[in-house]
């Protein structure tokens, strides 16, 4: 038996034990379906900067070059589907094991991947629509790109609120409601499985912390190490499709 078996079958004892955990992640789940991590050095954010929130509503170009970027992202990106990773927390989930998925991303891929929306927490909210900032009425993307392809001009909600991205931006507060459920589910697990996150952005990053405090187990999975390894139950390092796959192959 291999040490990377031996590190499996105990990440498995730690999830069949468990009666309630709730997965946490990161853009690394979604890396494998090929959605770049944007953060990271030579990233489409070191080329194409972020508009900043304050800066959308002050600014008419602002947000005219927001929508721009959004849709020279989506075009960069394409069409994507979700992988073994997605599809094994989708499993978890179906079987019980999982209450909710916290994520980072902003992808909508664990929707996509058969988890109800209202078992996914996003804390980032999501990219895949776009939304009033007055009214909260929901767009299509395709609604808006044909309005914005027609005129160029940033797009306005029928009550006259300006409309953006169903994403939080740089500057603009966390969505309350979802913080207060990703705290509530996190202070009622008995285990934190994170994977594809690094667990440097806060307050996101907070959540496994609160977790591992009020008595639940920590299984990380991720590329790379993360400050929490030390302290973890478990820590897989590789792919998070193949070693959730083998992770949840008897669920």
């Amino acid at each position: 038996m291999t040490g990377t078996e031996t590190i499996i079958g105990r990440a498995r004892r730690l999830l069949q034990h468990s009666r309630r955990a709730v997965v946490f992640t990161g853009a690394g789940i979604s890396t494998e379906s090929g959605i770049p991590d944007f953060r990271s050095p030579g990233g489409l954010w070191s080329r194409l900067r972020p508009i900043d929130f304050q800066e959308f509503l002050a600014s008419d170009d602002a947000r005219r070059l927001a929508w721009q970027r959004k849709f020279e992202l989506d075009d960069a990106v394409g069409a994507v589907q979700p992988n073994a990773g997605h599809l094994a927390v989708a499993r978890l989930v179906a079987a019980g094991r999982v209450s909710h998925v916290i994520t980072q991303n902003i992808d909508g891929l664990h929707q996509a991947s058969g988890v109800p929306a209202e078992r996914v927490i996003e804390l980032h909210g999501n990219g895949t629509y776009a939304v009033c900032l007055t009214c909260r009425a929901r767009y299509t993307l395709a609604d808006i790109r044909a309005r914005f392809d027609a005129d160029g001009a940033a797009p306005q909600c029928h009550c006259g609120g300006w409309i953006k991205s169903g994403t939080v931006s740089f500057g603009q507060a966390m969505p309350a409601f979802a913080m207060r459920a990703a705290e509530a589910a996190a202070l009622a697990c008995d285990l934190c499985i994170v994977v594809g996150s690094s667990l440097q952005v806060y307050p996101a990053a907070g959540f496994p912390e609160l977790a591992q405090r009020h008595g639940a187990g920590l299984l990380i999975v991720n590329r790379e190490p993360t400050p929490r390894d030390g302290i973890a139950d478990v820590v897989l390092h590789g792919e998070a499709g193949s070693l959730l796959a083998a992770l949840t192959a008897d669920v």
